[in-house]
This record gives structure tokens, C-alpha cells and sequence, in this order.
């Protein structure tokens, strides 16, 4: 059931983001001065903004920035996390000494405070928004596929593709890695939940993307100061920002249950 709704709710959000923006009348980025601040109605079904701008219409073009964050950050930390960790727990020694310590090293830290603190020293953009999030992103993947890879370096199917001679780098990425694919899927899932709100965070602290590009972050941020005259500036691209990573985590949930060997190895009832 989680399944179903975790998908559903990234599906319709997916297609807001790249359909609403195209069909909807209002320009992002188009104020309205003397109707700052107004609520919903008259043909804003979300309102406007401080500036005039219509709240809906940047809803969904901030959907499209947490899409592109979520997708490339996720997409990048899990093919460097795979690599480093199917490498250390397939060598082991010396090199997997080696990337243990630069995992243990950036997770003794607090993920989103490092990534403040790069955004902060390489200064506030979408690309270094990208970068930071991936720097801290690609560990969980590591720590997961290495210990993946240290079970199924052992099975008999690898051992004997091993005494037939296979070479090192068929052995690893046909043979042992994809062991590690069901629990990549579903860390790749729940780190799409974890990149919105990462991007958000920053753009919320003005580090992330800036003005006028539509961010939930940045609309957060901005209406802040109208909690009491104009809450609808923070309800919306809340509500949006909440329903996606509820998505993300059920789905992630659901593809858990799904892939779960002892689960599907389980006698039904």
C-alpha cells in the first residue's frame, strides 16, 4: 500500500513539475505590485507574494529545482558510492582501509552542517548546492554496498567464477556488485527525500539557489515575515515540499517490503 502511495504522490509531482510550469497562465518571475500580498483567489488559486508574484505558478517551478537536485545528486553519490564501495569490500586491505577512513571521517560529521560549510566557502549557487550534497551523499552509499559486496565475495557462484579464471573487474561488476542493487534502489529512493530537503535547507539560509530562480527554500525564507498577514507564502511550497518527501519515503518503504529476500522467502499465511 505504501508502495502504490509513495509512488503515486512522486508521479503527480513529477508531472507538475514538468507540465504545470508550461500550462499554467502565470509567469514566475511576472509581479504585480499593487496586488502584493493578496490570498487565494481571483484566478491565483495560491495567492501572491510579497512582490506580486503568483505563489502557484513558483510552486511548481521550485518542483522543478528539487527534481534536478534530488535526481542529480542521488544519481551521482550512488554511482561514486557503488564504485568505492564494491572496491572496498571486494580488495579489502590496504584500500579498504583507506576508503573506510574517508567514510568514517566525513559521516563523523553532521551531513547538513558540511554541506553549509562548503556552500559557505565556495558561495551560494545551484551547482555548489549540487556539489556539496554529493560530497556527503556518495558515504551511505559506500558503507552500504561495501558490506553487500563483503557477503557476496564469499558465495559459491563467485568463488567459481573465480577458479575459472575470470578477470577481477567481471567478477566484481556482473558477479558481486549487482548483489548490491535491491538495497542501492531503495537508499537511492529515500536519498531523493533527503537531497529536497537538503537544497531547501540551504536555500532557506540563503545559500542554495538565489533570486528570483523559484526555490521552496527561498519562498519558505521569504515568508517568514508574513506568518500572520499572508501565511498562504509558507503554506503552499510547505505542503509541496512535505507531500514530496512523503512520497520519497513511502515509496522508499514499499520498494523495502518488495525487495526484501526474507520476506519473499517467507511462507505466506
Amino acid at each position: 500500500m505504501r508502495l502504490k502511495i509513495g509512488a503515486g504522490i512522486v508521479l503527480v509531482a513529477a508531472l507538475a513539475a514538468i507540465v504545470g510550469p508550461v500550462v499554467t497562465p502565470f509567469d514566475p518571475a511576472a509581479q504585480d505590485l499593487p496586488l502584493r500580498l493578496a490570498g487565494p483567489g481571483g484566478g491565483h488559486l495560491f495567492g501572491l507574494d510579497e512582490l506580486g508574484r503568483d505563489v502557484l505558478a513558483r510552486v511548481l517551478a521550485g518542483a522543478r529545482i528539487s527534481f534536478l537536485v534530488g535526481v542529480t545528486v542521488v544519481a551521482v553519490s550512488a554511482a561514486v558510492g557503488t564504485l568505492m564501495g564494491a572496491m572496498a569490500g571486494y580488495f579489502g586491505g590496504l584500500i579498504d582501509d583507506l576508503i573506510s577512513r574517508i567514510i568514517d571521517t566525513l559521516m563523523a560529521f553532521p551531513g547538513l552542517l558540511l554541506a553549509i560549510a562548503l556552500v559557505a566557502v565556495m558561495g551560494p549557487s545551484l551547482a555548489n548546492v549540487l556539489f556539496a550534497l554529493t560530497i556527503i551523499g556518495w558515504v551511505g552509499y559506500a558503507r552500504l554496498v561495501r558490506g553487500q559486496v563483503l557477503r557476496a565475495r564469499e558465495l559459491d557462484y563467485v568463488q567459481a567464477a573465480r577458479a575459472l579464471g575470470a578477470a577481477t573487474p567481471r567478477v566484481l561488476f556482473r558477479h558481486v556488485a549487482p548483489a548490491a542493487i535491491p538495497a542501492v534502489v531503495v537508499q537511492a529512493t529515500l536519498g531523493m527525500a533527503g537531497a529536497v530537503i537538503g537544497e531547501a535547507a540551504l536555500s532557506f539560509l540563503g545559500l542554495g539557489v538565489q533570486p528570483p530562480t523559484p526555490s521552496w527554500g527561498t519562498m519558505l525564507s521569504g515568508g517568514r515575515a508574513h506568518l500572520l498577514d499572508a501565511p498562504h507564502l509558507t503554506l503552499f511550497p510547505g505542503i509541496a515540499m512535505a507531500m514530496l518527501v512523503l512520497g520519497f519515503n513511502f515509496l522508499g518503504d514499499g520498494l523495502r517490503d518488495l525487495l526484501d529476500p526474507k520476506k519473499q522467502l517467507r511462507p505466506a499465511s
